[in-house]
């Protein structure tokens, strides 16, 4: 092997080996088949959860299931005892000061109606704050109440699932074991780069 340095005559040099030579810039294409995968697998992923917590998560379970996510996301939560809770499940505090966070957690598949939540707001004390869980949804009337009623937050079964993917590695091991997820990395679409 030669090595060899070209002082005299560069660009003839350059232009004689560049003779029928096309530049040609290797593209990168965005193969639209990964992207495609990546949603299934999402998406299949939020399905196989939501049917976990329909079949597996009843009643009381799912009480303490909402309890275990809330720690996981950084709350002191206390269970109320079974039965004569007034419509309150959970009671949840970011700290050791006010304000109390007070939970109810419906399992049921139909979706939540107005007077439901408003008996949440029935049970709170000011300066509270109320959080409605359901893995089903709300009927409009309790959507428009929930927009008016700032002080309570309504959480459907889909936005569970999203909470449940975002902390589940800080989970209790009991509730990892339930809902049994492996952490993956898929490609994603490039943004344009400038």
């Amino acid at each position: 092997m030669s090595f060899f340095a070209v002082k005299n005559y560069a660009d003839e040099f350059i232009t004689a080996l560049d003779k029928g030579f096309e530049k040609t810039i290797a593209e990168t294409e965005e193969d639209e088949t990964v992207a495609a995968t990546a949603d299934d697998i999402i998406e299949a992923t939020k399905d196989f959860i939501l049917k976990e917590l329909s079949k597996n998560f009843k009643g009381y379970e799912l009480e303490n299931f909402v309890a275990d996510l809330l720690q996981a996301m950084g709350y002191r939560t206390t269970v109320s005892k079974h039965g004569g809770d007034h419509g309150i499940d959970i009671v949840a505090y970011k700290d050791e000061l006010p304000p109390r966070i007070l939970v109810q957690v419906k399992s049921k598949d139909g979706d939540i109606n107005e007077q439901t939540i408003q008996s949440l707001k029935g049970a709170m004390r000011e300066g509270d704050y109320g959080l409605f869980v359901t893995l089903s949804n709300y009927t409009k009337n309790a959507q428009d109440y929930l927009q008016s009623t700032p002080i309570i937050r309504g959480i459907n079964g889909t936005e569970l699932v999203d909470l449940i993917l975002k902390y589940h590695e800080a989970l209790s091991e009991k509730y990892k074991k339930k809902i049994p997820l492996k952490m993956v990395y898929i490609p994603v679409a490039r943004e344009n780069e400038e």
